[in-house]
C-alpha cells in the first residue's frame, strides 16, 4: 500500500482523492470499523478532510462540533490517545455519550504533526470493544505518518501553485492601473497573429500617447497624474470590444490589439471611439478638471510579421502623429519598417553559414552555490555577420527554425562544444566539468536528432552524463508523447537533462513529474527580484525545495549581486550562472579557469574574495 501511495507523491492528485482513498485502505488493513482525519489549524476550527463512511464522518463532525475528544486532544497533547472501551471512558462525557448512542465502542487517535506544525489526527474507530496490538498500533503510527507527508506536499504544492500564480498575474499586469503590461500584450498580440494567419482577417496594434502628459505631472504633481492615467485606462478600456486587449507598456502610453480589423475604415472608426471618450473633461479629486488628447499610430498585422514588428510600427506611426502637432492618428503597415527588411537580409545570408567562419561559441560558467567551484560551462551560440555585427541566439535560432536550418546548425554546436570538453579533458585529466547545450524544440522533434547526439557521445573521450542538453517545457507543447518518447531515448545515451527557463512560457509541476529532467534551471526573472520580492523568494524556496524531493539539482540563471547569490545559499540551491559570477568567455577564459594542477576547478581568486565577502 505504501509503494502505491509513494507515486501518488508527485501527482496533481487533490489531496481530497489521496485521502479519502487512504482512509478506505486504512480500513482495510487494521482491525478497525472506521477511519476518519481532521485537520486543525492553530486559532481556527477544526475541518473535516476525510472519513471512510458516514460513520466516521458523524464521528469527526461530532468531536469537531462538541470541541471534545480524543481527535482534539491527540492534537493538543501530541500523543496517542487510545480508548479501547468508550464505557470506560471519563475524559470525554459529553462526546463519549453521543458517539455510544451512535454505536462507537473505542476509539484511537494519533497526532499529525510535521516538525513544530500542528496539522491534526488520524483517527481509527471500533464498534466492539479491545486494544489495538502492538503490531496494528506500529502501523497505524506509520499511516499516520504517510498522512502528515502527503499533507505536508499537498500544502507545499498548493503554495507553490499559488505563488505562481500570483506572481505570474504580478508579473503581467500594470500595478498602478491594472491593464495588461508589454509582456502579456505580446504574447496576446502573437496569438492574435497566428490567428489571422488562419482566418486571414487582419489585426490592428492602435500605440496610444498622451499629448502633453508631463506637463500634467509637473503642474499637479505625480499622484494627480497617476489618477489620469487610471481615469484614461478606464475610458479606453469600456469603448473597446470586449475581445480586444488594452496595455500599458510604459509611462503615459498604451497599447490596444484590435482582431479582425481589415481596413482602414474600420481602424479609423475605433480611434474616433477613443478620441471620444478622451475629448471629455477629467474631473478628478481636488476638483482638478483637465483635458486631455493623444496621438495613436496605428499598424497592421501580416502573414510574414512578428509581434514586435507590429508595435514598433504602430510606436513609429505614433511619433509621426506627435510631429505633426498631437491629437492625430496616422497609419503605418509593419512591413513597411525596416525590421522586415533586416530579417529576410539576415535569412538569406544563413544559406551557406555553416561553410564561412562567421559561427563561434561562447562559454559561461556554471558554479557550486555554497563555495563557487566551477562544475559546469553552458555552450551560448553567437553570430558575428560581417556587415551586420552580431546576431544573437534570439534572432538566429528563430531565423534558422523558419529556414529549416536548425538540425545543421544544432549539431555544429553540439560538435563543437564536445570538442572544447575533450580538450579539457585531455590537457586536465581531473577536470569534470560538465557541458551544457540549448536544444530547441524543433531541433529535438527532427528527424535523426537522437541519432546525431549517439554518434557525437560515442566519439567523446568525456564521459557522456558530462553532457546536458537544455531544454524548455516548449518541447512537450505539439507533440508530448513523441517528445517523452525522444527524452527517454537521450537519457538511455547517458546524458543529463536539464528544463531552462523554469517559471516561464507553459510551466507546469506536471513536467516534473513527467519527463526524465535531471536539472531544472530557475529563469532569471524570478532571481532578480529575489532579494527584495516576497513572491520571488516564495517561488524559488519552492522550486529548490520540491526538485531536491524529487531528486533534482537545481541551477539558478541570471545571478548578478552579492544578496541573490547569499539567498540562494541560505535556500540551498544547488548551482548559480551569471554575470556575478562570470560573464560569457571564449574557451581560451575557460582554460585559466580549470586547474592544472589537479586541485580543483574554481573562479579565479579575486571572484572567490567576492563571494566570500
Amino acid at each position: 500500500m505504501l509503494s502505491d501511495f509513494a507515486r501518488t507523491m508527485v501527482t496533481d492528485f487533490s489531496i481530497q482523492a489521496i485521502l479519502d482513498e487512504l482512509v478506505g485502505r486504512i480500513v482495510e488493513m487494521l482491525p478497525v470499523t472506521a477511519a476518519g482525519v481532521t485537520l486543525i489549524s492553530p486559532g481556527a476550527e477544526p475541518r473535516y478532510v476525510a472519513a471512510s463512511d458516514g460513520s466516521a464522518l458523524r464521528f469527526e463532525q461530532l468531536q469537531t462540533d462538541l470541541g471534545e475528544g480524543p481527535c482534539l486532544a491527540a492534537c493538543q497533547s501530541n500523543e496517542t490517545i487510545s480508548v479501547p472501551d468508550l464505557h470506560a471512558e471519563g475524559r470525554f462525557p459529553t462526546f463519549t455519550a453521543r458517539a455510544l448512542e451512535a454505536g462507537l465502542v473505542a476509539v484511537f487517535a494519533l497526532p499529525l504533526r510535521h516538525r513544530k506544525h500542528q496539522l491534526g489526527a488520524l483517527d481509527l474507530y471500533r464498534d466492539s470493544a479491545g486494544e489495538l496490538n502492538a503490531e496494528a498500533m506500529i502501523a497505524a503510527q506509520t499511516l499516520a505518518d504517510v498522512t502528515t507527508a502527503y499533507l505536508v506536499n499537498a500544502e507545499a504544492r498548493a503554495d507553490l501553485e499559488e505563488s505562481s500564480r500570483r506572481y505570474r498575474h504580478i508579473s503581467l499586469h500594470d500595478p498602478l492601473t491594472g491593464l495588461p503590461n508589454r509582456v502579456l500584450l505580446m504574447e496576446r498580440l502573437e496569438q492574435a497573429i497566428l490567428r489571422s494567419r488562419r482566418s486571414a482577417l487582419s489585426a490592428a496594434a492602435l500605440f496610444i500617447d498622451l499629448d502633453q502628459f508631463k506637463g500634467v505631472n509637473d503642474r499637479y504633481g505625480h499622484g494627480v497624474g497617476d489618477d489620469v492615467l487610471v481615469e484614461v485606462a478606464r475610458r479606453l478600456s469600456d469603448v473597446l470590444r470586449p475581445g480586444d486587449t488594452l496595455a500599458r507598456v510604459s509611462g503615459d502610453e498604451f497599447v490596444a490589439v484590435c482582431e479582425e480589423v481589415t481596413t482602414v475604415a474600420q481602424a479609423e472608426g475605433l480611434v474616433a471611439r477613443l478620441d471620444a471618450a478622451l475629448a471629455r473633461p477629467l474631473v478628478l479629486p481636488g476638483s482638478v478638471e483637465l483635458s486631455i488628447s493623444a496621438s495613436v499610430g496605428v499598424a497592421f498585422t501580416g502573414q510574414d510579421v512578428v509581434a514586435e514588428d507590429v508595435v514598433d510600427a504602430s510606436d513609429k506611426a505614433m511619433y509621426r502623429a506627435k510631429q505633426a502637432g498631437g491629437a492625430r492618428h496616422e497609419f503605418l503597415n509593419a512591413r513597411d519598417r525596416g525590421i522586415a527588411t533586416y530579417e529576410a537580409g539576415l535569412q538569406r545570408d544563413l544559406h551557406g553559414l555553416l561553410g564561412r567562419d562567421e559561427l563561434h561559441l561562447a562559454y559561461q560558467p556554471i558554479v557550486e552555490t555554497a563555495d563557487g567551484h566551477l562544475t559546469g560551462v553552458e555552450a551560448l551560440l553567437r553570430w558575428r555577420h560581417p556587415s551586420r555585427g552580431l546576431v544573437m541566439p534570439s534572432v538566429l535560432v528563430p531565423l534558422a527554425e523558419r529556414a529549416g536550418e536548425i538540425p545543421a546548425i544544432g549539431k555544429w554546436v553540439l560538435e563543437g562544444a564536445s570538442a572544447e570538453q575533450d580538450h579539457w579533458q585531455h590537457a586536465y585529466p581531473v577536470s569534470d566539468v560538465t557541458m551544457s547545450v540549448n536544444v530547441s524544440a524543433q531541433q529535438l522533434m527532427s528527424d535523426g536528432f537522437v541519432a546525431t547526439v549517439a554518434a557525437i557521445v560515442r566519439a567523446r573521450c568525456s564521459p557522456p552524463e558530462r553532457l546536458v542538453l537544455e531544454m524548455t517545457e516548449s518541447v512537450s507543447v505539439q507533440d508530448g508523447q513523441r517528445a517523452l518518447a525522444l527524452l527517454n531515448d537521450l537519457k538511455e545515451l547517458g546524458v543529463k537533462l536539464a528544463l531552462d527557463d523554469f517559471g516561464t512560457g507553459y510551466s507546469s509541476l506536471s513536467y516534473l513529474r513527467q519527463f526524465p529532467f535531471d536539472i531544472v534551471k530557475i529563469d532569471q526573472t524570478f532571481i532578480a527580484g529575489l532579494a527584495r520580492d516576497q513572491a520571488s523568494q516564495i517561488i524559488v524556496a519552492s522550486t529548490i525545495q520540491l526538485a531536491h524531493e524529487l531528486g533534482l539539482t537545481v541551477t539558478a540563471e541570471g545571478v548578478e549581486t552579492i544578496e541573490q547569490h547569499h539567498e540562494l545559499i541560505r535556500l540551498g540551491c544547488d548551482s548559480c550562472q551569471g554575470f556575478y559570477f562570470a560573464r560569457p568567455m571564449a574557451s581560451a577564459g575557460i582554460d585559466t579557469l580549470i586547474d592544472p594542477l589537479g586541485n580543483g576547478n574554481h573562479l579565479p581568486a579575486r571572484t572567490l574574495a567576492q563571494i566570500k565577502r
